[in-house]
C-alpha cells in the first residue's frame, strides 16, 4: 500500500507542489505541463500484459528505457525544454522508486 501511495503521490502531488512552490507566476500552466509527464506511460499499451503491478517499468518499456532517460536528463539544460524535462524526470523518479520498493 505504501509503495502505491508513494508512486502515485509522486506522479500527481509532487508536480503540483513544485509548480506552486517554484513557479509562482505560471502555477497552473506549469502544473499542467508537469502533470502531463504521465503521457510517457503510453508505452504501457504495447506491453503484454498491459498492466502488471510486479513489473518494473524502468528498462522494460520503450519510453522508460535507459536511452530515453538519458535524453530526459539532458532536456532541463535547454530553456525551451526545461519544464518538459523536469516533468519526465519526476515521472522516471516515481517509477524508479516504485521499482526499488518491489
Amino acid at each position: 500500500m505504501l509503495r502505491h501511495l508513494l508512486h502515485y503521490g509522486i506522479h500527481f502531488l509532487v508536480p503540483i507542489v513544485i509548480a506552486f512552490w517554484f513557479f509562482k507566476d505560471n502555477r497552473i500552466k506549469i502544473a499542467l505541463i508537469l502533470l502531463a509527464g504521465i503521457i510517457i506511460d503510453v508505452d504501457h499499451l504495447w506491453a503484454t500484459p498491459l498492466f502488471d503491478t510486479n513489473r518494473c517499468s524502468i528498462g522494460f518499456h520503450a519510453l522508460h528505457s535507459y536511452w530515453a532517460i538519458a535524453i530526459y536528463c539532458i532536456l532541463p539544460f535547454f530553456k525551451p525544454t526545461r519544464i518538459i524535462g523536469l516533468a519526465l524526470i519526476i515521472h522516471i523518479f516515481a517509477d524508479t522508486l516504485d521499482c526499488l520498493l518491489m
